[in-house]
């Protein structure tokens, strides 16, 4: 079987990766980012099953990685995503750290994807300085080091060619939009995620094809 063949009751099947931002922390179910694209693509006629989302609040990429060998997925996935960055940048964790774990889990997509890189894809970290909870606390030097994490992210993805997808800016149009921010003050909401599968979609469309 070949991650282009549909093997799942006829449907592609879609591995989703990461951490508050990918389980939606706050938000239902069907309004996670990678939810909302599954369902962007049936309303297209893809006919692709709902998300295996390995993710959780608070990760960073060395938990993900721990998180996706107590998982154990079985692939091979017709499509894989990865958004992770925001706890290494939080925590304080270095560049050159984040670049080596990042560098595996790259790896690992692409096993998920039985191989085909045309099939992995990667969002950039959004920048949570812009919300409520992050009053008080150096916004800009937050942005910065987000920019930071997002750029080793961008070559990373480049360098296997890796589809990377950048979603920071608009999560940077929260500052003037308390809609999209949940009543937690620090995750975004629904209606910010539909915006992050919106700007996805075109180049899922194209890895699909």
């Amino acid at each position: 079987m070949t991650p282009e063949t549909p093997i799942n009751q006829g449907e592609y099947r879609y591995l989703s990766l990461g951490d508050s931002y990918t389980i939606g922390e706050r938000v239902a179910e069907n309004e996670r980012w990678s939810v909302q694209l599954s369902e962007m693509l049936r309303q297209e006629g893809v006919k692709i099953g709902t998300p295996e989302i390995i993710a959780r609040t608070g990760w960073t990429t060395a938990e993900l990685a721990e998180g996706i060998k107590n998982k154990n997925p079985k692939g091979p996935y017709n499509l894989v995503s990865l958004l992770i960055g925001v706890n290494n940048q939080y925590r304080g964790q270095s560049l050159e750290r984040y670049r080596t774990e990042l560098q595996d889990l790259l790896q690992q997509a692409i096993g998920f994807a039985g191989g085909n890189i045309q099939r992995v894809f990667m969002l950039s970290t959004p920048d949570w300085g812009v919300t409520p909870f992050a009053r008080g606390s150096d916004t800009k030097k937050i942005a910065s080091e987000i920019d930071a994490f997002n750029e080793v992210a961008q070559q990373e993805c480049e360098k296997l060619g890796i589809a990377f997808i950048d979603i920071t800016a608009l999560s940077r149009t929260a500052q003037n939009d308390a809609s999209m921010i949940t009543y937690d003050q620090l995750h975004f909401s629904g209606k910010m995620y539909r915006q992050w599968a919106e700007k996805a979609l075109p180049t899922v469309r194209r890895l699909l094809k």
